[in-house]
């Protein structure tokens, strides 16, 4: 339950590694993470976003998107998706897609990865796809249970292994060890911005 004074974030987001980083991001700006939608991709989150845009009419809300392959920068996509959001509403874009904000804090996914943090890209949100990336450093890993669980298996036709999404889950979701929003933002200016979002709906309607 929130305490007094403090600030609901609700929103809607593609996946469930989405939700979590959402979830951290909302945190760590001092505000309380409400309930998040969607999770069963982008399309859905399009269909679905005059209500979102209606619910920020009344309360603090947020929508993450991937920018993929849609466009070549994040702007002309928030144009096309949300021409007139709600003064309550922050549409924030991945650059281009989330896992490009895990790989931005370096050393601690090198950490939880067991790869050199060397052979982590410096420049996350250059990548064409950074899932395919995080996939192919997973299959270097030291850690065993780690190429199990995020590489796909041969033959299965994924894209990614049976716990791809739990362990970047649990990478996020660790503050002792894990995922650094503070850090990742130094090297990625879509994540940047989406922190400087939250923290105007963070400090309130009256600021």
């Amino acid at each position: 339950m929130p305490g007094a004074g403090e600030v609901v974030i609700s929103g809607a987001v593609e996946g469930l590694v989405d939700e979590a980083v959402l979830r951290s991001l909302i945190r760590h700006v001092g505000a309380v993470p409400g309930p998040i939608y969607g999770k069963h991709g982008k399309e859905y989150l399009r269909k679905n976003l005059g209500g979102y845009n209606q619910a920020a009419q009344l309360a603090p809300w947020v929508v993450l998107v991937d920018l993929d392959q849609d466009t070549d920068c994040a702007p002309p996509f928030r144009a096309i998706w949300f021409p007139i959001p709600a003064p309550r509403m922050c549409f924030r874009v991945a650059v281009r897609e989330i896992e490009a904000w895990l790989l931005a804090d370096r050393y601690r996914l090198g950490m939880f990865l067991g790869i050199r943090v060397s052979a982590i890209p410096p420049d996350s949100e250059s990548l064409p796809d950074p899932k395919q990336t995080m996939v192919d450093l997973a299959r270097h890993s030291w850690r065993a249970e780690i190429r199990h669980e995020m590489v796909p298996h041969r033959g299965s036709g994924r894209e990614t292994g049976p716990a791809y999404n739990a362990r970047l889950i649990e990478f996020v979701e660790n503050r002792k060890k894990g995922w650094r929003p503070e850090v990742a933002a130094q090297a990625s200016e879509s994540l940047r911005r989406c922190l400087r979002c939250l923290r105007r709906l963070a400090q309130g309607p009256d600021v």
